[in-house]
């Protein structure tokens, strides 16, 4: 394994430039997610850390080795894609092996190590067996193998369940996930599904309009979002405007259309001043239904419900329109139209942002 840094990383396509001075360090042995809306930059990032686009500008290192100009064969990194790219008239065995080949390694070793990758994606004995005999699950895991064969230092992926249904999806996570620790790769994987980069990952990186808008762990993303935009982007949210009143510390007061609520600050570099405009958010599952008043409390009235079995979700009709709520309490249910309710937040569980 070895870690892997970008640095001041610009990629232009005529005038449109891709990436704007990208700096990334992904450790050794990291499962790092690079997540963004389509047109993030961030399968442009991943090729070029591939050799498969050369930067307009900047540096790449795969530990201490510069590998911004050298061919992606040379690298020691290997690629799974969305589309998997297995040769339809190959079987599996012949599939796995044939970057083995290219690199004229002999054929008793060739058997030896195709079927230790086989192993290692779950699917001894099925070397033989045509891929047009293969579900798509499985198809994604012959793409592993053949990635995995050449004993390559890292896995870079580029949305290699996308084309799975959502049970695959949940299963396929967790193998490739056991198959980087196991074999003790450092692993990059774009995707712009945040449940599964919030299900996998080590920490990532959110992209947008080519530039990194917050890096970290997936629960500090998600609970401490530095911008509106990375709390709309993982997971749901409600925003809510507001205008500063007072801070104190990490905390500050806020006015809204819904009264008063405050909030915890997550940008260390910035303190709301009194009148400053604000954006507040608030994750659904962070309200709590109740019937009395207090502070950080909005009234409001039920709109909507969906039971979802372990949880309800409602939309609850307030002074600033709709909220989305999520009670973790099934066994407690709201009727749409009941008597007006009460809402509370946790200060903690309320994050101030810049507008």
């Amino acid at each position: 394994m070895e870690s892997i840094t970008a640095h001041a990383i610009v990629k232009s396509f005529g005038s449109v430039r891709a990436l704007d001075e990208i700096d990334l360090h992904v450790k050794a042995g990291e499962l790092f997610f690079l997540l963004g809306a389509s047109g993030c930059g961030k399968t442009t990032l991943l090729r070029c850390i591939a050799g498969l686009e050369t930067p307009t500008s900047g540096s790449i290192f795969f530990g201490e080795r510069d590998v911004t100009q050298m061919p992606p064969h040379k690298r020691e990194a290997a690629m799974v894609f969305q589309s998997y790219a297995l040769w339809p008239h190959l079987t599996v065995a012949q599939n796995i092996a044939f970057g083995l080949e290219e690199r004229k390694v002999p054929k008793p070793e060739i058997k030896r190590r195709v079927e230790e990758a086989l192993e290692m994606v779950q699917l001894a004995g099925y070397g033989e067996r045509g891929i047009d005999q293969m579900s798509g699950g499985q198809q994604q895991r012959v793409s592993l193998a053949r990635a995995l064969v050449v004993k390559p230092k890292c896995l870079l992926l580029d949305e290699p369940l996308s084309n799975l249904d959502a049970q695959l999806r949940v299963e396929m996570r967790r193998e490739i996930r056991r198959i980087v620790k196991e074999n003790g790769l450092t692993g990059i994987y774009v995707t712009h599904d945040q449940e599964e980069a919030l299900a996998m990952a080590d920490r990532m990186a959110v992209l947008t309009r080519g530039k990194i808008g917050q890096i970290g762990a997936p629960e500090e993303i998600y609970r401490s979002p530095l911008s509106a935009y990375v709390a709309n982007f993982i997971g749901e949210t409600n925003l809510i405007d507001g205008v500063a009143i007072e801070s104190r510390g990490h905390f500050t007061l806020s006015s809204t259309s819904l009264g008063p609520l405050a909030g915890r600050v997550t940008d260390p570099s910035w303190i709301p001043q009194p009148g400053e405009a604000v954006r507040l958010s608030i994750r659904p599952e962070a309200w709590r239904l109740q019937t009395e008043r207090g502070e950080n409390t909005v009234d409001g009235k039920i709109a909507e419900r969906s039971y979802l079995g372990q949880r309800i979700q409602y939309w609850v009709e307030t002074a600033a329109g709709r909220l989305q709520i999520v009670e973790m309490n099934p066994h407690v249910l709201y009727e749409p139209g009941d008597n007006p309710i009460v809402l509370h937040a946790r200060h903690d569980d309320v994050v101030v942002l810049k507008p």
